[in-house]
């Protein structure tokens, strides 16, 4: 259970990042509420998930998910440019936390 409540607020993450970039100085009442949103429920998630899973593991999974999906989600929307560098290196991100999960 710790593993997922971890997945889906590396997911959340993204979404609180994401949004912050549309909060455009937190003048924006949407993208804020979003934002403010998903930050709480992530860290709520990320902090029961630690209650089992050890610190530095679950944080690099945390932050691992949240910075692949957010840089695929840009991609995906034409915010940034896809580049074959990236996407290799978004995989090796990938294959660390699957790595961490097996290890685990």
């Amino acid at each position: 259970m710790s593993w997922i409540l971890l997945v889906v607020s590396g997911l959340l993450e993204a979404v609180w990042a994401t949004a912050l970039g549309k909060t455009e100085g937190f003048t924006r009442l949407g993208p804020s509420v979003v934002f403010f949103t998903a930050l709480a429920a992530s860290m709520a998630g990320l902090a029961f998930a630690m209650r089992e899973l050890p610190v530095g593991t679950a944080y690099a999974v945390w932050v691992g998910i949240g910075a692949v999906l957010t840089v695929a989600y840009a991609m995906a929307t034409g915010d940034e440019p896809l580049a074959v560098l990236k996407i290799l290196f978004l995989a090796m991100i990938v294959t660390g936390v699957v790595g961490l999960k097996l290890a685990h």
